[in-house]
């Protein structure tokens, strides 16, 4: 097993800066590419890599394909990034992958839309409360506006306490471990460095695509050469592929939706059913017990620290029909573990590891975690999803398309994923259903609705230190 080269890779891929309760996510625009440059070698040194454990304050960078081409890269090495992250997001190919369509569509994007200023560079300002992240982001503000930079958008985020995001479940729970570096868990849960990091084999024993100079430019003496030996340098190695997408939460839509499904016969609220049915949609209960652990009722009750949500279980062995945790639940889709369609424990899981990512995100809005009795914030709510990956078409897309919004999942035909698949306007002849296998006969859940729409997204590089130092050269 390979070690990671840590002091090189960006610290927000291995770490989640969970003591970092506080960040500010910043889009540029590159109008001086010179002094853009400059501003970037200025910050070089701070920015946090995997061996530093700061305190107050952590940074990380990310560039675009549109801002890497701003700062003067040309499109013969341009062209050697992977395509999906050359195209973007807002190709009609991946509106069809993402489903991005209706209020979701990137014609409204706020941000990395067709309709918006470009986004060219983004900084990740992260602080151990509000108070340090702003101060923090306020001196960078100063250098950037020097250097020519434009803020074209901006948003706040925040982590709530027991990680709850605002529908009320705990989240980023049963994240892959990256072999080589010095995470702790689950055998199983571990995934070769290179399905995340360029420049380590990945989970076929292949070192990932990478960027390559097939054509000399800027200071190329530091960079390390292409693994695959062609002799060129890479600009990869170290770094990754990182997705941003902004979601909004409707909380409101998302829990009145449960309480009318569950109501008792009188129309009264069924508080416990709502919560269970809501659970069952997500896989977990909202203090993160999985439900093929705990079927019946939630173990931690809410708002409790506990170990329930990082207990280590599969379905084969649990759950192999379903019974507990649906087949179409949002955590059964997106990881399948050792139930990777009809394949056995061994192989579903190796199936499974090729298609893992590595997820951050930060809530934005109003501190808020619903729940069937208190469901209305006073603000806009969403979370910030981010993943890392080291091919996007592989990972993110294939879990977005094949798992999430393919309507025919397992033994399902008519249940795309019910947290994040639901389209707004169904297709014509079409139905969207959540089923939840039962004996004697299954329970449908019919007239299903999307409770989150895409607000902003773009698929950005996550550069090694080596590699940000290298683009200051161009």
């Amino acid at each position: 097993m390979e070690k990671l080269e840590e002091a090189d890779i960006q610290g927000y891929i291995v770490r989640g800066y969970k003591h970092m309760m506080y960040s500010r996510y910043v889009m540029l625009h590159v109008t001086d590419a010179a002094a853009a440059k400059t501003f970037l070698k200025d910050i070089s040194g701070s920015i946090t890599n995997v061996t530093h454990f700061p305190k107050s304050n952590c940074l990380n960078i990310a560039f675009t394909a549109q801002g890497l081409r701003a700062l003067g890269m040309n499109e013969e090495n341009l062209s050697n990034f992977r395509r999906e992250f050359y195209e973007g997001m807002t190709t009609p190919h991946r509106q069809r992958i993402l489903a991005d369509y209706d209020s979701s569509a990137p014609e409204k994007w706020r941000w990395g839309g067709p309709n918006n200023e470009e986004a060219h560079i983004l900084l990740m300002v992260f602080g151990a409360d509000e108070a340090t992240a702003i101060n923090y982001y306020k001196q960078l503000e100063q250098q950037f506006l020097a250097a020519g930079l434009k803020n074209v958008f901006e948003l706040d985020g925040q982590t709530l306490p027991f990680n709850k995001e605002h529908f009320g479940f705990r989240d980023g729970i049963s994240q892959p471990l990256i072999k080589g570096s010095d995470r702790k868990g689950p055998e199983q849960d571990y995934v070769n460095a290179g399905e995340f990091i360029m420049g380590y084999k990945n989970e076929y024993n292949v070192f990932p695509d990478t960027p390559i100079l097939t054509k000399d430019q800027g200071n190329m003496s530091d960079l390390p050469y292409d693994p695959m030996g062609t002799g060129k340098k890479d600009i990869g190695r170290n770094g990754s592929y990182m997705v941003m997408r902004q979601l909004q939460e409707d909380v409101d839509g998302y829990w009145t939706f449960m309480n009318e499904k569950t109501k008792n016969d009188d129309g009264s609220m069924n508080v416990q059913e709502s919560v269970k049915l809501a659970s069952k949609m997500m896989g977990r209960w909202p203090s993160g017990a999985p439900l093929s652990l705990y079927p019946d009722a939630d173990p931690a009750g809410d708002n409790k620290e506990v170990d329930y949500y990082t207990a280590y279980f599969t379905y084969q062995d649990s759950d192999k029909e379903g019974l507990k945790c649906p087949f179409g639940s949002h955590i059964r889709r997106t990881n399948p573990r050792d139930a990777f369609e009809d394949n056995g424990v061994e192989k579903s899981f190796k199936l499974t590891r090729r298609h893992r990512i590595i997820r951050r995100a930060r809530l934005y809005g109003q501190p808020f975690a619903g729940s069937p009795t208190n469901h209305k914030p006073e603000t806009e709510v969403g979370l910030m999803f981010t993943c890392f990956n080291a091919d996007i078409g592989r990972q993110f897309e294939f879990i977005s398309y094949t798992w999430a919004n393919y309507p025919k999942f397992l033994q399902l035909y008519n249940d795309p994923d019910p947290v994040s698949g639901i389209r707004e306007v169904c297709p014509p002849g079409t139905e969207q259903t959540f089923t939840i296998p039962a004996k004697p006969v299954n329970k449908y859940i019919t007239g299903m609705k999307s409770f989150v729409t895409v607000r902003g997204g773009a698929y950005f590089f996550f550069p090694s230190i080596t590699t940000i130092n290298y683009l200051t050269t161009i």
